[in-house]
């Protein structure tokens, strides 16, 4: 794919988010409302989605552009330890899963981003979550995948790329602390 075609392609996936702007409002509050009571954010996520729900909890716990105090919320890709742990024990599917049988809260919000919707683990977490009776936001692409219709709010990027998807999800990533900064400065 050429440069031109690549811009074009994310430019047009941003430009579509304002079809799904009712799930984009209803994730953001979910997240203040999360924060606010106490709660905290487990994010889970592969590969680049990993290093997405890494810089989402890092802009919580630090700071994202405003001085505030620091905000619960925990990378469940972070531990390597704890990842081969449960990988080797129980199984790849169960490292989201496994964590947040151990460290969610009543209150807590479960957050995993996939551009496929497919990977076994979200899944997992997804039906865990449930289980625990936690609110979740799946920050999706290429249609949702399987994972569709599994998330409390669901924001499934339009078109098919999973590379635009995951540029969006970043946009949403500072687009929800842009409010937390907000809500907490």
């Amino acid at each position: 794919m050429t440069f031109e075609a690549s811009l074009a392609e994310s430019l047009q996936t941003l430009q579509s988010l304002s079809t799904i702007r009712p799930a984009i409002d209803r994730a953001g509050q979910m997240i203040l409302a999360t924060l606010r009571r106490g709660g905290k954010l487990l994010i889970a996520g592969n590969g680049g989605s990993a290093a997405e729900a890494g810089h989402f909890s890092t802009e919580l716990v630090g700071r994202y552009q405003k001085n505030r105090r620091a905000l619960p919320a925990l990378a469940l890709s972070a531990d390597g330890s704890l990842l081969t742990c449960i990988g080797n024990d129980y199984g790849y599917d169960q490292v989201f899963s496994r964590q947040l049988a151990g460290l969610a809260k009543p209150g807590d919000l479960v957050v995993v981003l996939t551009s496929s919707g497919n990977s076994g683990n979200i899944l997992a977490a997804l039906a865990e979550a449930k289980k625990l009776g936690l609110e979740s936001i799946a920050f999706l692409g290429r249609g949702g995948g399987k994972a569709k219709g599994l998330a409390t709010c669901e924001l499934i990027i339009p078109g098919q790329s999973g590379a635009a998807a995951q540029e969006a999800h970043l946009f949403l990533i500072h687009h929800f602390c842009e409010l937390v900064d907000e809500a907490f400065a």
